[in-house]
């Protein structure tokens, strides 16, 4: 469904704004084969993608029970899926195969480091319609420094990431979608970071893909979790063997539970992603 593009750094304003035009067009094109599995090109069984719902911080501010009191507005058996620490090279380069053999859409949270490491991966995320967050720049808890050491790191962070994907070192994200590395956060960083319009992130279930396990123990594990909560936010990370094994099965066996993906994107900017 998804062809790969490769996006040249540079332009400025200009570039960003001709290639956010780009991925509009690219994103109205594609709307109706996400819908459903039995639209996907090769793979009439696919999972899909079934809706996008667009979030911003006043509205959403901080979602993921886990951490915080609220989730993302879904339904029953609608789950958004979420990969931190990327990119990786070997790793999310087989997830993002196997999001595209499902044309299924997910949300990347992304180190700094590793994009300025691996600007192509990113950049694929990026073209094949995936939402790009961010994760800051080296995975420190952040909780535990100053407000302006920690800000300094997010910024970093999310500098790294828009030039490798944007051509624009900037420190107002394209999509002001983050995580806290550890979700290590405290109430005075998560209200600037809200202040400063971000949508911060937690998860309503998560695949423990940071212990060692099997892709077959781990497929396991995160199916029970996610059959006991019945929607919501799943972590996993794109930078583990493991899960990069587990997804094709997980992806198929969504589908045979009844389960549907959402796509969630910044409020405003259904066409850039």
């Amino acid at each position: 469904m998804f062809s790969t593009v490769r996006l040249p750094v540079g332009g400025g304003i200009e570039y960003m704004t001709m290639m956010r035009a780009f991925f509009f067009a690219l994103t109205l094109a594609l709307a109706p084969a996400m819908a459903s599995g039995a639209t996907c090109p090769g793979n009439p069984a696919a999972l899909g993608t079934e809706r996008v719902i667009e979030i911003d911080a006043k509205t959403t501010p901080r979602v993921g029970r886990k951490q915080f009191p609220a989730t993302l507005p879904l339904q029953s058996k609608e789950l958004v899926l979420t990969f931190d620490d990327g990119p990786w090279p070997g790793t999310t380069p087989k997830i993002l195969d196997a999001l595209r053999q499902e044309c299924v859409r997910a949300t990347f949270f992304l180190l700094g480091r590793n994009v300025a490491a691996h600007p192509q991966i990113a950049r694929r995320a990026l073209a094949e319609g995936h939402t790009i967050g961010h994760h800051s720049y080296s995975h420190p808890l952040l909780d535990r420094m100053s407000i302006t050491k920690a800000e300094a790191e997010i910024d970093r962070g999310i500098a790294a990431d828009e030039l490798a994907l944007y051509g624009v070192q900037r420190t107002k994200p394209t999509t002001p979608f983050f995580r806290f590395p550890g979700f290590a956060s405290n109430r005075a960083l998560l209200d600037r970071v809200n202040e400063r319009g971000f949508v911060v992130f937690g998860a309503d279930a998560w695949a423990s893909d940071w212990v060692s396990m099997t892709p077959g123990q781990e497929l396991r594990l995160i199916l029970s979790r996610i059959d006991q909560i019945g929607r919501g936010i799943v972590l996993f990370h794109d930078t583990k063997a493991q899960t990069a094994q587990m997804l094709p099965a997980f992806l198929r066996e969504l589908k045979h539970r009844g389960y549907s993906i959402v796509h969630v994107i910044p409020a405003g900017d259904r066409g850039a992603h």
